[in-house]
């Protein structure tokens, strides 16, 4: 990470995502890392290392983030944050005792379509928000020969779709709408693989300024991806198509601005030989790498002291918390078969 102030030095702990987007969102070249080690213990031996960024599966973030934070080093971590809310409150609290600034991975709040929706629906554009409508299906998923990393279709690891996407989905209605207090939701298997964890789910969801809302989505169906993200209020709606945001109201359709700030190069593949399993395809388009950019960049920005835009801000520990909450209420829901309350004390 290079500044004006000269160089951060980083440590990438994962060679999944962490070589697809981290590595690269941190301007590393792709053959000149420095040391490639087995041990995070053995990297924060190293000198000049500032930044820890965990991208490893979910069930190990609790035990890489203590490390790092018990050494004094500032920390970024992937979503889905943790096993569960209360391994996240630890790592929030630890964190927060250390005095060191920390991230959480849910890029796409840099995403132009979705921060420049949340900035319209805050903008009072369409009115009140009552209802939303957050869908996502692909076929990613739908071969059953396609190839996982053992974590990611076991339950007990913290694999399945609602961490891998829903987590993102959850953190944008926060953002974009207000904090959840309940859920009703079902978790499945659609794909006929051996696997325990889900690559579907659907959640009917409400929050605390009164929004009523469905977030659905399936990595496991065949045919073309349907996408939509649709905010309704009280005098017109906004939505999502790619990188436009449009609103509709009594005097028709119109294209939202998109101010420059949220304008980004092209995306930018990988390279093809990267690309192995099905979770690597995820990352194919490169549609993470400028999001990733600027939360790095934000983290860049607070460590030295530069003016940190607050619109979008980046997500904290703070925030994997509140989400994890979500998703423990979500998982509970599922297996009740029940409509779960989320208490406010428990963010």
């Amino acid at each position: 990470m290079g500044t004006q102030r000269g160089a951060l030095g980083a440590v990438v702990v994962g060679t999944g995502f962490g070589c697809l987007t981290h590595v690269r969102a941190l301007q590393a070249a792709r053959f000149g890392i420095p040391h490639a080690l087995v041990s995070l213990t053995d990297a924060l031996a190293l000198p000049g290392v500032d930044v820890v960024s965990v991208a490893t599966p979910p069930h190990t973030h609790m035990d890489l983030v203590l490390e790092a934070v018990a050494a004094g080093r500032h920390v970024v971590c992937e979503k889905p944050f943790a096993a569960d809310a209360a391994q996240a409150r630890r790592m929030e609290e630890a964190a927060d005792a250390a005095g060191v600034v920390h991230l959480l991975g849910t890029e796409f709040r840099f995403a132009t379509g979705q921060a420049l929706l949340t900035r319209t629906v805050r903008a009072g554009s369409i009115g009140e928000p009552k209802l939303a409508t957050f869908l996502l299906d692909m076929p990613l998923l739908a071969d059953p020969a396609a190839e996982l990393p053992d974590w990611w279709s076991d339950a007990e690891q913290g694999g399945g779709w609602l961490g891998a996407h829903g987590s993102h989905v959850i953190d944008q209605i926060r953002v974009t709408l207000g904090e959840f207090t309940g859920v009703s939701a079902t978790l499945a298997t659609v794909a006929p693989r051996a696997m325990t964890a889900d690559d579907s789910y659907v959640v009917h969801f409400r929050l605390a300024t009164g929004v009523e809302g469905i977030m659905a989505s399936s990595a496991a169906a065949w045919g073309p991806p349907l996408v939509a993200a649709r905010v309704v209020g009280t005098t017109g709606t906004a939505w999502v198509e790619g990188d436009v945001v449009r609103t509709g109201d009594r005097h028709g359709s119109h294209v939202v601005p998109t101010p420059p700030d949220l304008v980004y190069p092209a995306p930018d593949p990988p390279p093809a030989d990267l690309m192995v399993t099905a979770y690597d395809l995820m990352h194919a388009t490169g549609i993470d790498l400028a999001p990733y950019t600027r939360l790095f960049g934000s983290l860049r920005a607070r460590l030295t002291g530069q003016p940190l835009p607050d619109d979008p801000a980046p997500a904290t520990f703070a925030d994997g918390v509140a989400n994890m909450v979500v998703i423990d209420a979500i998982r509970q829901s599922a297996r009740d078969r029940a409509w779960v309350d989320i208490d406010a004390s428990a963010r």
